[in-house]
């Protein structure tokens, strides 16, 4: 039986690298057989730290069942998964997020979700001396979704863990970090690929908040101008993905890496609503800037109110 790894839907260079670090561990120090897997198209980022790493892209991962054994990387919220994840084997969870619920297992599982900025340092630390056995390719795709997931130690959710590891990764590999973290963030913010519905999954998680469902939607690039100028499009775009997606609202956050703020689309009378009680903006007109607000994780989500 091959255990499948996979991430959460609208997969960043997290989600598509932790399950290729946790197949190779699995399939390398445990003697399990193991792939890794994708449950959506990832994002610029990932692709280029699989093309700058030499991986194949896992293949596409549809659904799961009675037949499948599964571990669960950089999510634990149902919304993100297959949809009858509940029927598989599921083993092991590994995770950085809040504890959602929603989860059923066949029985007792190791689950280890850590207060850390991304699900591969806590993959090192779970490795134990079998880290040391890590060739340059996986080093290369944990030290990129450690500079993904802090934005290069510029989120609040970075701990001195998160940069300690990365500094040791950088040096065994050679690599100036501040330059691979500028190349990576380059591929990020190369959206012209994509269309304006694309742009809006491309980086987003299902929330309820007091009642109502949100796609909350994040493109962090280090170019914010090349897509505010595509603001009319993803405007009317984020009603038709909510109406398709079965939601009340898209949030879309544009986050500008360089200068650490994010900026908040406000199309209609409810974003507004949700800018000024969550982050105590002062809106006026269809975008609103929130200096240091950088992690949806640890700043947007926790502050949603309607």
């Amino acid at each position: 039986m091959t255990i499948k790894v996979f991430g959460h839907k609208s997969p960043d260079t997290d989600s598509t690298g932790s399950p290729i670090i946790w197949a190779w561990y699995l399939n390398e120090c445990r003697g399990t057989p193991a792939e890794a897997r994708l449950l959506g198209e990832p994002n610029s980022e990932a692709l280029f730290v699989l093309t700058r790493w030499g991986f194949d892209k896992p293949e596409f991962l549809e659904d799961v069942g009675e037949g499948d054994t599964c571990v669960i990387v950089d999510t634990n919220n149902i919304a993100e998964l297959p949809e009858h994840v509940n029927d598989a084997n599921v083993t092991e969870v590994i995770d950085h997020h809040m504890l959602q619920g929603g989860l059923k297992t066949k029985g007792p599982i190791n689950i280890t979700i850590r207060p850390v900025a991304c699900t591969a340092t806590i993959m090192h630390d779970l490795m134990g001396d079998d880290a040391a056995k890590m060739p340059d390719a996986i080093k290369g795709a944990m030290l990129s979704c450690i500079l993904s997931d802090t934005l290069e130690f510029r989120s609040p959710t970075t701990t001195d863990v998160d940069k300690a590891l990365a500094r040791e990764l950088a040096e065994d590999l050679g690599i100036k970090m501040s330059d691979y973290a500028a190349e990576m963030f380059a591929a990020k913010s190369d959206v012209s690929s994509y269309s304006d519905t694309e742009l809006l999954r491309l980086d987003s998680k299902a929330y309820e908040v007091d009642g109502k469902k949100f796609r909350v939607s994040v493109l962090e690039t280090t170019s914010p101008a090349t897509v505010l100028a595509r603001k009319a499009g993803l405007m009317d775009d984020m009603v038709a993905v909510a109406e398709e997606d079965g939601v009340d609202q898209v949030l879309f956050f544009l986050v500008d890496i360089l200068s650490e703020e994010a900026i908040m689309f406000i199309p209609n009378d409810l974003t507004k609503q949700i800018a000024e009680k969550s982050f105590g903006a002062k809106v006026d007109g269809d975008l609103v800037s929130l200096p240091g607000v950088l992690s949806r994780k640890k700043q947007i989500i926790p502050a949603l109110k309607v």
